[in-house]
């Protein structure tokens, strides 16, 4: 920062100019119809492929659909549709037949004035703000024209300036990178840590030789009922429903009234992508919608919680995949064969499982607030760096 400082005070000590970007920047390419890029491999910058890590989809020339924007001078691609998705992409170094989407709009800086990497920190800090410019039906039709970009006004410091800035701007988003590529993988170590433990509890050679027994013969099985969007916002209240959601512990909303009141209950989600995902209910006033069944354990030799550890990590592989559409219905669910070890076994192993599965928990909640701080804060060191004093008439 200091050096930035010493730059600012040398080059420009009255600020800087404030230019139109489209005086310092263009829309560049020209369209290119498939039949013309010919047989050879061309390199598409789509939005899927931005999504994908940003790594462009190598295509033969002659299968890519429709026309796309030939690039032949490094830009920053920027986004048509959806502005409020940051597709915000920095293409320094083009590979030999460049394409984009007709999505993007490629600014092309004039480098003899502007740095790439300064206009990309600038569109970048400036997205949301356009975002919220822009009009439409819903967030997926909001759409961005040429002008929306070229008529915005940005700082044009000296390029020692730029440089320096983009120096700065690219190692904070390097670190940012590199912190949450070790959240996630610690946090992929516990998961894995916690599927290798649970497998090893509940699969072991131990239970294998006990007697096992059937979840119908075992619990009381309910479904829920139809509980629509509308029936929660008009019937508010504290008593949460639960359906076929996996955020949240699977609640769906909340409503003025239960129709389960339960020490300890397990529910688990019938039909669709979610189905086999598997929650534990303790002392709550509830309710369960149609794509949501409910055990309540009736023998005395199993307990509630060691039933959900071993569903939690076994009932996916009961579900069945007929006509696209994932069930496990209650007479499936009723059929899963549970092993019966002791009490005092199932007491161990939920002893064991419980404190790994917080812990998990714990990280799993705490990754998006960290994430979402580091950004914050580099969101806020990168406004500041772009602000500049803007040098008097």
């Amino acid at each position: 920062m200091s050096r930035i400082s010493e730059l600012v005070e040398e080059l420009c000590p009255d600020g800087v100019l404030h230019r139109r970007l489209g005086d310092v920047a263009e829309i560049s390419g020209r369209n290119v119809a498939p039949k013309d890029m010919g047989d050879g491999d061309v390199n598409i910058y789509s939005l899927p492929a931005f999504d994908r890590n940003r790594t462009p989809e190598i295509l033969s020339g002659t299968s890519v659909g429709s026309a796309k924007t030939k690039l032949s001078d490094p830009a920053v691609l920027v986004p048509k549709l959806n502005p409020h998705i940051p597709r915000v992409w920095r293409l320094e170094n083009l590979p030999d037949r460049a394409y984009c989407s007709p999505e993007f709009y490629p600014l092309k800086p004039d480098s003899t004035i502007l740095e790439i990497g300064f206009l990309y920190h600038y569109i970048a800090n400036k997205i949301e703000w356009l975002a919220g410019t822009v009009t439409g039906s819903t967030n997926s039709h909001k759409r961005l024209q040429r002008d929306d970009y070229l008529n915005l006004r940005l700082p044009v410091p000296p390029l020692e300036v730029q440089r320096e800035i983009v120096r700065i701007l690219d190692q904070f988003t390097q670190l940012e990178a590199e912190l949450e590529a070790e959240l996630e993988a610690e946090l992929e170590a516990r998961q894995t840590q916690m599927k290798y433990v649970a497998s090893t509890l509940l699969d072991g050679d131990q239970l294998a030789l006990t007697t096992s027994e059937s979840i119908r013969d075992l619990c009381n099985i309910n479904r829920g009922v139809v509980i629509s969007k509308d029936y929660l916002t008009e019937h508010p209240g504290a008593f949460p429903v639960y359906s076929s959601q996996t955020t949240d512990f699977g609640v769906f909303g909340y409503i003025d009234t239960f129709a389960f009141n339960d020490h300890e209950a397990i529910t688990w989600t019938t039909d669709g992508a979610n189905a086999g995902s598997v929650f534990y209910q303790r002392d709550k006033k509830y309710t369960i919608t149609n794509v949501c069944g409910r055990l309540v354990v009736k023998d005395d030799r199993l307990l509630t919680s060691y039933l959900y550890y071993q569903l939690k990590y076994r009932a996916k592989n009961y579900v069945s995949q007929g006509m696209g559409n994932p069930k496990l219905m209650a007479n499936q669910m009723g059929a899963i064969m549970v092993p019966l070890p002791s009490i005092q076994e199932q007491e161990r192993i939920i002893s064991i499982l419980g404190p790994m599965e917080s812990l998990t928990a714990d990280l799993i909640s705490g990754l998006p607030a960290e994430i979402q701080a580091r950004r914050k804060q580099y969101e806020y060191y990168r406004d500041k760096l772009l602000t500049f004093k803007e040098l008097a008439a």
